[in-house]
């Protein structure tokens, strides 16, 4: 079963960065006087990689492909594949299992206990604004974030079990869409359990999207790596980048360019792996099907 990407929700972007990033800065004041984790310094320089032998973090600069609308052969030169959880690992690559983890998938509704689901001040479920067909997981009690990591849990270690090298976890931003329902510490809580689930099964552990929060959710998440989409043309790749060095796999799509590929691979803030796609993900055998790779040395 293919997924749809999802991509950076837009709405009240700028209002919502600077909250996140007040929020984010309340936590790392708050888990001052803790143990340090596995983030990076003070300074802000990236970490080095996690000390489990076991977790291998993507090949910095590998080129990239996001399969996230149907697994096909990956072109000559491709070093890092992205698939949905349902799908194989892409062979003789490094491999990365997408997990919706904070959103429930299309059609994957009854999957989910009534208490892990998300209802508003009026009773219903909370609908995704942008996605309809997905409805929010709620992170806003530790009883309701444990069955949520039970079912995800499993998950992931279906992902170790096929063979994947690292597990990406969108929609870590849910809480920028629940009117207040959630929050980021709530959601915080849940990444963290995720990225331990992920590495006790041997797996790198990759934010997705969610710029904002990147220090804070690798610092005190735990998070290896990131997976960002349209980090170019928002103007957000030095915030992944900062946090995470050269392992920062961007995909931009043919339908929001500003300027050319060639030119956002040149930027001085460009992630060292990034691929332009089609939005919709598509497989080679399809008209719409869009795959460029950034020019050698740039």
């Amino acid at each position: 079963m293919s997924r749809a990407p999802h991509h950076p929700r837009r709405t009240a972007q700028a209002a919502f960065a600077a909250a996140a990033a007040i929020a984010a800065a309340a936590i790392l004041v708050t888990a001052g006087c803790s143990s340090p984790g596995p983030g990076p310094a003070a300074s802000g320089a990236p970490a080095e990689g996690p000390a489990d032998s076991r977790i291998v973090l993507p090949p910095a600069g590998a080129v990239p492909d996001y399969q996230l609308g149907g697994a096909y052969d990956p072109a000559p030169g491709v070093g890092v594949v992205g698939r949905d959880r349902t799908a194989q690992p892409a062979p003789g690559v490094y491999s990365i299992c997408y997990v919706n983890g904070f959103q429930t998938q299309p059609d994957e509704l009854d999957v989910w206990p009534d208490e892990t689901l998300l209802r508003g001040s009026d009773g219903e479920l909370f609908v995704d604004p942008d996605w309809p067909d997905e409805v929010l997981l709620d992170t806003s009690t530790a009883s309701a974030r444990d069955a949520i990591h039970a079912i995800i849990s499993e998950w992931v270690e279906g992902c170790a079990r096929d063979g994947f090298d690292a597990v990406e976890f969108d929609n870590l931003d849910s809480y920028t869409r629940a009117d207040g329902e959630l929050t980021l510490e709530g959601n915080l809580a849940l990444a963290s359990a995720l990225v331990d689930t992920a590495h006790r099964a041997g797996l790198a552990a990759g934010q997705k999207n969610s710029p904002a929060a990147a220090t804070a959710l690798r610092r005190d998440a735990g998070f290896d790596f990131a997976v960002t989409e349209e980090c170019s043309v928002f103007g957000e790749c030095a915030d992944y980048t900062e946090v995470y060095g050269d392992h920062v796999i961007d995909i931009e799509y043919t339908d929001a360019l500003p300027r050319p590929f060639t030119e956002m691979c040149a930027a001085s803030d460009a992630p060292a792996s990034m691929v332009l796609r089609d939005k919709p993900l598509s497989t080679p055998d399809d008209p719409g099907y869009a795959f460029e790779t950034c020019p050698a040395g740039s």
